[in-house]
């Protein structure tokens, strides 16, 4: 599976919509930063047929040293962002991927 950096999204989005390379980066670069911030103050942020983000608690669990599987080792519970895909999302990908 290839991966799509933010550059080259850019640089994709400044190709289609005929925009400066600079505009482009500046708009997602605000995105990215107001969504971290809606996230860090406890907001749900939800994007019709796209998705939704939201802060959640993972639960304190148990786990194990690959190299010392005897000795169990204790995961805290973390908050964590969780992304449950939109339904048009979902549909998009599951039509297209085996």
């Amino acid at each position: 599976m290839a991966t799509m950096t933010k550059k080259k999204l850019i640089t994709a989005i400044a190709q289609e919509r005929q925009m400066h390379p600079n505009e482009v980066r500046n708009v997602i670069q605000s995105f990215l930063d107001k969504l971290t911030e809606c996230l860090v103050d406890g907001y749900r942020l939800e994007f019709r047929d796209f998705g939704v983000f939201e802060v959640v608690q993972r639960k304190q669990k148990v786990g194990r040293n690959p190299k010392n599987a005897g000795i169990p080792i204790i995961i805290p519970q973390r908050p964590a962002v969780k992304f449950t895909p939109g339904k048009k999302m979902r549909k998009q990908i599951e039509d297209r991927l085996p």
